[in-house]
């Protein structure tokens, strides 16, 4: 892997670059609070990677007990892989970053989880799998049908009333029916 993908799918890096999807504005404090599971100085390392690849940016700095606190926010364009080079990922690099998403998306589950008062109908917490059967045309249908709900949302910032949700999609080619179903 070369560029953008050998810097975003790092597990530690990817999962900092989720924890800002929804266009919030993070001092490396509240990261490590919802990374707690990362040891400090390695948080911190893949912090100033990414904010050295502009990956992230410094949106504010203020003085704390005799350090600079930065707040930083994600650079969504930087912080994705172009479809040139993920044309160019073998079929081990996808599997590696695949991984890695499941891996970050397992630990939004997991911090979700360890809440103490979990409640999947009151906070609307759904995971499902479908199979659907669609033809090249139904499902560019689907797939625009989807960027165009989701878009606008997606531009929602934060306030009162408003619960960051984290939304996950996966579109995997199944097996074809065999020749008789056809």
């Amino acid at each position: 892997m070369a560029g953008s993908a050998d810097l975003l799918l790092h597990p530690v890096r990817l999962r900092i670059v989720q924890a800002f999807l929804g266009d919030r504005a993070l001092t490396t404090s509240q990261l490590r609070e919802e990374l707690s599971d990362v040891p400090p100085a390695s948080l911190y390392r893949h912090i100033a990677r990414l904010a050295q690849a502009q990956v992230l940016s410094v949106v504010a700095e203020r003085k704390v007990r005799g350090t600079t606190e930065r707040t930083y926010v994600l650079r969504l364009a930087a912080a994705s892989i172009g479809p040139e080079e993920a044309a160019s990922m073998s079929a081990d690099e996808h599997r590696q970053a695949f991984t890695s998403f499941v891996a970050g998306l397992m630990a939004d589950a997991d911090r979700y989880f360890d809440r103490a008062d979990v409640d999947l109908q009151r906070d609307q917490v759904t995971y499902q799998l479908n199979g659907l059967w669609l033809d090249d045309d139904e499902l560019r249908e689907l797939l625009t049908g989807l960027t165009r709900v989701l878009a606008p949302l997606a531009a929602n910032g934060p306030r009162a009333g408003r619960r960051r949700r984290i939304l996950a999609s996966i579109l995997l080619l199944g097996e074809d029916a065999p020749d008789s179903a056809q």
